[in-house]
């Protein structure tokens, strides 16, 4: 056992200098002047303007969603956030549309084809 009342002498005074000075080159006891960081308010200024980008999806520039656009996207992000999914995958996809309401009500049409630039050939395939 121990004795926990017993202090330890201080290392200072057991390695004192002849002239008196204890440790005289401690640089903790100099004022260095230290080059000031720019970084920090730089980035701070830099993450204040970019918030806004954050908040922009680059695939939609910016469209004007309709509510049911709005709604779905919501939804898909609150599913996100709350399972902690970034990349939900198409079933969990499925399963937010169906928490929506909805259901497959009409026979399935053809899929809407992408605005291609004219004299844009598809690709053949082999």
């Amino acid at each position: 056992m121990s004795n926990l009342n017993v202090t330890p002498a201080p290392v200072a005074a057991a390695a004192s200098s002849a002239e008196g000075d204890n440790f005289p080159n401690d640089r903790r006891k100099r004022n260095i002047p230290v080059a000031k960081d720019r970084r920090a308010a730089n980035a701070a200024a830099k993450r204040a303007a970019s918030e806004r980008r954050r908040l922009i999806d680059p695939t939609t520039c910016e469209r004007d969603y309709n509510d049911e656009e709005t709604e779905f996207m919501k939804a898909m992000d609150r599913y996100k956030r709350e399972n902690r999914r970034p990349f939900p995958t198409w079933s969990e996809v499925l399963e937010v549309m169906r928490s929506l309401g909805y259901r497959r009500v009409a026979e399935p049409t053809a899929l809407p084809t992408g605005k291609r630039e004219s004299g844009v050939s598809p690709i053949p395939t082999r």
